[in-house]
């Protein structure tokens, strides 16, 4: 089931500006270059911001995505015209060899049951070429990410070129580990409307992740951290077997 923030129109279209602090997404640009990757599987590329920075760079480029009105909002930037977007799931691609799979923006949390986590990883799997590299963030269990998730830290007020002025914060729903609920509350000033987006994360432990990279036929190469929050995360480099 899709996010609200990803599956309604009305918040797709306000996403990157809400978020415009796309830093993370540089050392996925490097790692490009590092592994000399020449077609690229963006998995959860939602708004594609990644996915065009790479097509822009002359990089072969396939984003997937279950949240149309995500998709929608990519295929409307710059260089989308040469990005393979798919509207569905890692369990869903057509047949690929592509050199590398990323999934930033924490996707990988997502997957809340062990059953959605394996098949996601396996169809991954398939879409690399033999030896092909699956890059991936997740947050770290132990700093208790969700405990920064509060009215208080996340409420914005923000004029949006188009919309009007949106004012946004975030509730700490429910925290029940390896679980963790928040809400996002969204008020358009232009018409008074309210919108949420109710949103559950799996937080799961590296020995975990790595373990079940190993079953689905991947080798774990390194786990790094996040140059952006350091400490904070892991980031897995896994190659298929």
């Amino acid at each position: 089931m899709v996010d609200a923030l990803f599956g309604v129109p009305r918040l797709a279209r306000i996403y990157d500006a809400l978020d415009p602090d796309r830093g993370d997404l540089e050392h996925y640009v490097a790692m490009v270059g590092e592994f000399g990757a020449r077609q690229v599987l963006d998995v959860g590329c939602g708004t594609g911001e990644l996915a065009c920075w790479l097509a822009g760079l002359g990089i072969d480029v396939v984003g997937v995505d279950p949240a149309e009105a995500s998709l929608e909002v990519a295929k409307g930037k710059e260089f989308a015209g040469r990005v393979r977007w798919i509207h569905g799931d890692a369990t869903t691609l057509p047949p690929l060899q592509a050199d590398l799979a990323v999934m930033t923006g924490n996707v990988a949390q997502v997957f809340l049951t062990d059953e959605d986590w394996a098949s996601t990883l396996r169809g991954v799997n398939q879409a690399l070429k033999p030896g092909g590299r699956f890059v991936f963030e997740t947050r770290d269990p132990a700093k208790r990410a969700w405990e920064e998730w509060t009215r208080e830290q996340t409420h914005i007020v923000k004029d949006i070129p188009g919309v009007g002025e949106v004012e946004h914060w975030g509730d700490l729903v429910e925290v029940k580990p390896p679980f963790v609920s928040f809400r996002g509350t969204y008020v358009f000033a232009a018409d008074g409307a309210v919108l949420t987006s109710n949103s559950t994360l799996r937080f799961r432990e590296r020995s975990e992740v790595e373990e079940s990279l190993k079953t689905a036929g991947f080798a774990v190469d390194d786990v790094r951290e996040a140059p952006d929050r350091p400490g904070k995360e892991f980031v897995f480099v896994s190659s298929r077997r």
